[in-house]
């Protein structure tokens, strides 16, 4: 008689998730499925509010990306009330977008993936957590808190909040920049890129060599990918740009953000509360991990596959170090973790570069003479869990009329479930399984960083 397992709660990702695991008479998987439980119901209870209120409102859709949430709401918000932005605000925006960025990568390569690197995957499960990371490499955890409370400070200071930020505001951006401020902040940024460059090289050299075999056998299946980049040469873009859409053998269609409902697709499932975006040229959603169709995958991954190029020098030369190594597209899902650590030291070079543009102190940061009216806006930022889209209607006054949001986490939900499945049919045999084996599968899905 067959038999359900069930992995619940799946620990350390940044949201709520349970995996259910289907066997046959022979103990073999013959289904497997992520379920989220979270229901939210932002896109309804914003409908009525003022536009500029609103994002001050959806930064409390996720505790670990508000920012991301802020900023594509205000640039959704932009849009209905058709105003631009003086180049200040925007770079000020950017600059917020970067610095949450940093903190966030730490967290997730340290707290979150290294108990399964540096411990292994197998070890037991009682010590395979953070607090087990401490033990074994005491040292580097104290540097790992210190730089990543260190992120968090310098954007609370600057930003007056580092969670439910409102610190920009439709037009633009609150305050200006002083100079004092900018150096404390570049001083701060330079640390943080040191410390950085080190994980780099520590997790290439010494982390990832070592489970290979499992980065190339583990949740793997082949996906198209969504990201954005910069219009003029293709180069990486997490604040602004435009969509890249990439299938499984590198062909791409790239649009504006507004053209979103062209391209993707929403599709429901009665066992999930999380909706499946899919890729509508490419035909039905087919949750099939041999013969997916319509599946793409969004963040880190997804970002460095589709852009030609990174904008900073030592960015760059992580990516022709990755892609000398894995190719363009690279289908491997455990990459991402590599991945995500090429783009935190893009954050960091940015950073400094925003920092030493001139122009991020100019007092000119926000549009005048912006008034309430009818609009329509769509709103989009790279977040670290993918591509997040905030489209908004207003009425003549400048209340929301109609909300549409896909988040990362969203589009990442096919492919997260064939990942689970590919991972749980290749570890699973006979009935033979154990904590070290289930956490084999959790490890696919932490991947994704949900």
């Amino acid at each position: 008689m067959g038999k359900t397992l069930n992995i619940a709660p799946v620990s350390r990702i940044e949201g709520h998730a349970s995996v259910t695991i289907h066997l046959d008479d022979s103990g073999n998987v013959t289904d497997a499925r992520l379920h989220v439980l979270s229901l939210r119901g932002f896109e309804k209870f914003v409908i009525g509010r003022p536009v500029e209120e609103v994002c001050r409102i959806v930064n409390r859709i996720c505790g670990i990306c508000p920012w991301q949430h802020h900023l594509a709401s205000n640039k959704a918000a932009d849009g209905c009330l058709n105003v631009t932005l003086p180049p200040a605000g925007k770079k000020l925006r950017e600059l917020c977008q970067m610095l949450a960025y940093i903190p966030d990568k730490i967290l997730h390569f340290y707290f979150l993936a290294a108990p399964d690197f540096v411990l292994g995957p197998t070890s037991d499960y009682a010590s395979r957590n953070v607090i087990g990371v401490i033990g074994a490499a005491p040292d580097l955890a104290k540097k790992v808190v210190h730089m990543r409370y260190k992120g968090q400070m310098m954007l609370e200071k600057f930003a007056g909040k580092v969670i439910h930020p409102i610190a920009a505001v439709v037009g633009g951006y609150s305050k200006p920049m002083s100079e004092d401020e900018r150096k404390e902040l570049l001083a701060g940024v330079l640390e943080l890129k040191d410390f950085c460059l080190f994980t780099m090289k520590f997790a290439r050299e010494d982390v990832f060599p070592k489970y290979l075999d499992a980065v190339k056998t583990l949740g793997v299946f082949p996906s198209g990918y969504l990201g954005t980049v910069r219009p003029s040469d293709g180069a990486l873009e997490l604040y602004d740009g435009e969509l890249r859409l990439m299938d499984q053998n590198g062909k791409f269609d790239q649009f504006k953000y507004a053209q979103y409902g062209d391209f993707i697709g929403e599709h429901i499932e009665d066992w999930s509360y999380l909706k499946f975006p899919y890729a509508k040229k490419w035909g039905p959603l087919k949750l099939d991990e041999n013969d997916p169709v319509g599946v793409y995958r969004s963040n880190c991954l997804a970002r460095i596959n589709v852009c030609d190029k990174m904008a900073t020098p030592l960015a760059q030369e992580e990516l022709d170090i990755f892609r000398k190594n894995f190719g363009r597209p690279a289908h491997l899902t455990l990459l991402y973790n590599w991945a995500r650590l090429i783009e935190l030291v893009y954050c960091c070079e940015r950073a400094e570069e925003l920092l030493n543009d001139p122009e991020i102190t100019s007092r000119e940061i926000r549009a005048k003479n912006i008034e309430p009216k009818a609009g329509e806006g769509v709103g989009c930022v790279e977040a670290p869990r993918g591509t997040l889209i905030h489209h908004y209607k207003t009425d003549e006054n400048g209340m929301c009329s109609f909300a549409n949001l896909i988040v990362g986490t969203t589009h990442n939900n096919a492919p997260m479930n064939l990942s689970v499945k590919q991972a749980a049919k290749a570890v699973i045999k006979d009935g033979k399984y154990d904590q070290g084996i289930l956490n084999l599968v959790e490890v696919a899905i932490r991947a994704y960083d949900p």
